[in-house]
């Protein structure tokens, strides 16, 4: 089994193991299978025998970092629009929908701009792009391009 050293008492070479299991064991100086002495956060290789670590082993730093998955890397960006784009559309020229036609929304971008050819569209289509503005500043980069693909 394979796990990590907790910890070790320097004075009688006494310490624990957490196994991948996840259950500690216990270990002293003659169960150390290697020269040297262990060192806390030592990635091990062990046998058990109850909840004791038996012929404890050290594994080579390149078996660790090959048993360590390498971090992620986020996805690029698959969308050429841009929500803060679309923000700055829907605040300064929103009632007249040009933020809708940006994002490829032309129905909604046709109906606000005949909105904004009346007063009473101007007072349905005013909020309607502040809102927008509102949502396109809140949204993360990966919702904006899931639900405004390129």
């Amino acid at each position: 089994m394979r796990g990590q050293v907790l910890g070790v008492d320097a004075r009688t070479g006494a310490g624990l193991v957490a196994g991948d299991d996840g259950h500690r064991y216990t270990f002293g100086p003659a169960d150390w299978a290697q020269r040297g002495e262990p060192a806390v956060g030592q990635t091990v290789d062990f046998e058990t025998d109850d909840r004791r670590a038996l012929n404890i082993f050290p594994l080579p730093v390149a078996a660790t970092a090959a048993a360590v998955p390498a971090p992620v890397a986020p996805a690029p960006r698959k969308g050429d629009r841009s929500r803060i784009v679309a923000a700055l559309l829907a605040f300064f020229i929103g009632t007249l929908g040009i933020h809708r036609f940006y994002l490829g929304r032309n129905g909604s971008g046709v109906v606000m701009l005949l909105l904004s050819l009346s007063v009473f569209g101007l007072v349905v289509s005013g909020p309607w792009a502040l809102i927008d503005t509102v949502r396109y500043l809140l949204m993360s980069d990966n919702e904006f391009d899931r639900r405004y693909p390129k």
